[in-house]
């Protein structure tokens, strides 16, 4: 008779440094249960808009987490432009579409990267990585930071771009997608990486649905939630736009669906550049949030769909600001696909998800 033995994992991931603990519940090499604990690292950042005004805020929220900084800084202002609103110059919001895609492109690649050290592939996570400085090469010339950008603010940005610069992005991303097509063919074709990818951490798409799972981990089991299909700021100015979606529902899903999503953002880079107006980059914003006034927003996020909420009391201090995170809507949907797993395919099983939970412990 098999007797089943609780094994700790974490706080520390073996691969990335997040602080999340799960006790394993294990008969013989296989995993029957997974319970998440989180809490480690509690910040108390959204009780700062009692001491921050809501413009000072913008440069807290972008710390939330530095991988999707852009997005919550931008995520944050647009929620506060709706409170007030606040509409901004056209091209305002097609400099924050390239911006974020620009994120996009550097977690994914970053996360890949950290999927081949998990592999032990150490040659192909030097190659990644090597990519991402690329990207953030063209952050640091556009935004003056390489992490934390500080570009956007409520009513606009604080930085343009001109046109020398957009030559520049366009040919940097051209000699991007030239290296990256070669290591996109490692991943998804090569023999090891399969054998530890295909058919494990199986999610079924009825699964991802009911457990509301956000971001390329519901796409890989074909759930189409992307929050850029709403058309929200530069979204809405594309020609067409098509989520990447897979039908596998594995962990190797989830590596195709980023893999496709990285050529994908670059496209919409390269769009949004072409059609880029002249024009402002900011307009004034004077006055309050108004009591009790509330407004609400949803953004893409690398990892996912995060939400925002915002609740005005007639003075520079919010009432109220939150999010939630892609991570905290995910963590359900990560038990649910280690349940029944080798205990060896834990660690790829947890990476594949994309975990932040600095984003979800604010």
């Amino acid at each position: 008779m098999a007797i089943n033995t609780i094994i700790p994992f974490g706080p520390q991931h073996p691969v990335l440094p997040e602080p999340i603990h799960l006790d394993l519940i294990v008969e013989d090499e296989k995993v029957v249960e997974a319970i998440p604990q989180i809490g480690f690292v509690h910040r108390g950042l959204e009780k700062l808009v009692e001491t921050k005004d809501y413009n000072q805020f913008v440069y807290i929220a972008e710390r939330i987490c530095g991988i999707c900084a852009f997005g919550h800084s931008m995520g944050y202002s647009e929620t506060i432009e709706r409170l007030m609103n606040v509409e901004i110059p056209p091209r305002a919001v097609y400099l924050r579409g390239i911006w974020h895609e620009l994120s996009r492109v550097h977690s994914h690649i970053l996360w890949l990267g950290l999927v081949a050290d998990a592999f032990g592939f150490e040659s192909l996570f030097m190659h990644c990585w090597r990519l991402r400085e690329r990207v953030l090469d063209i952050f640091e010339r556009t935004t003056g930071g390489r992490v934390i950008f500080s570009v956007c603010k409520v009513g606009g940005v604080t930085r343009d771009v001109d046109a020398g610069e957009f030559v520049h992005i366009i040919q940097t991303l051209e000699g991007i997608k030239k290296d990256y097509s070669e290591i996109m063919k490692t991943f998804l074709n090569d023999t090891s990486v399969k054998s530890r990818t295909v058919g494990i951490g199986y999610l079924s798409q009825q699964s991802a649905s009911d457990l509301s799972i956000v971001g390329p981990f519901a796409r890989a089991s074909n759930v189409n939630n992307d929050a850029r299909c709403l058309g929200n700021g530069a979204y809405g100015h594309l020609s067409e736009f098509k989520p990447v979606l897979s039908t596998d529902g594995d962990c190797y899903a989830r590596i195709k669906v980023r893999c496709e999503e990285v050529l994908q953002s670059i496209s919409i880079i390269e769009e949004l550049i072409a059609s880029c107006p002249a024009g402002d980059i900011s307009v004034p914003v004077k006055g309050n949030p108004g009591d009790g006034e509330v407004a609400t927003n949803v953004v893409e996020q690398p990892r996912g769909e995060c939400f925002y909420y915002a609740k005005g009391n007639g003075t520079k201090y919010l009432e109220r600001m939150r999010m939630r995170t892609p991570t905290s809507q995910n963590i359900a949907g990560m038990v649910a696909a280690l349940k029944d797993c080798q205990l060896a395919d834990v660690n790829m099983i947890v990476l594949t998800i994309d975990p932040c939970i600095s984003c979800t412990e604010r």
